[in-house]
């Protein structure tokens, strides 16, 4: 809308502008009809183009749960290395904890500023070069968050997702029944 105004203000601006850098006059040679003519085709023109999209940040159960489900299994995934302090591995899954932290808690603000401060924890503990640290911030982070990773399901024992969209496709969870 806004972008729309602007633009119908610049057509309607350039409508009154000289057209010759030649032309020392300040008369206008064009009258009034044609003026507001030329402006309300413009408008009408612009009034036809579709409205420019814009994200809005969709919320829903779902997208907390494929965050929750996505991120979550691979921050789960770190215990082995943080219980043999490979800082490394921890550092290269920076973002699944970015990730999470603004995926799982997108509404809850007191939930993700606390989920943000326990990451902040773990990375400081990093830093410093204590195992022991880490691994108490990352086992409060899990316990916090309530984060566990996604169950192995068997094909012959259950059903995992139903379509390719479903975020546990191609994972350990993803298994599907076919005859």
């Amino acid at each position: 809308m806004k972008l729309s105004i602007a633009a119908l203000l610049v057509t309607s601006v350039a409508a009154f502008a000289p057209s010759s850098v030649e032309r020392t006059s300040t008369a206008l040679n064009m009258d009034r009809r044609s003026a507001f003519a030329q402006i309300a085709t413009t408008g009408a023109v612009l009034a036809g183009i579709p409205s420019i999209a814009s994200a809005d940040g969709a919320v829903s159960s779902a997208t907390i749960n494929r965050a929750r489900g996505l991120y979550g299994d691979r921050i789960a995934a770190l215990k082995d290395a943080v219980a043999a302090g490979d800082f490394k591995a921890i550092a290269e899954e920076k973002n699944a904890f970015i990730l999470f932290n603004s995926g799982a808690y997108p509404t809850n603000k007191a939930k993700k500023n606390a989920a943000i401060a326990q990451t902040n924890e773990i990375f400081k503990a990093i830093r410093s070069g204590d195992k022991a640290a880490v691994k108490s911030a990352y086992d409060a982070y899990m316990a916090a968050n309530e984060i566990r990773p996604l169950p192995e399901i068997n094909s012959n024992v259950g059903q995992g997702y139903s379509s390719e969209f479903d975020f546990r496709s191609r994972t350990k969870a993803g298994a599907i029944y076919v005859r």
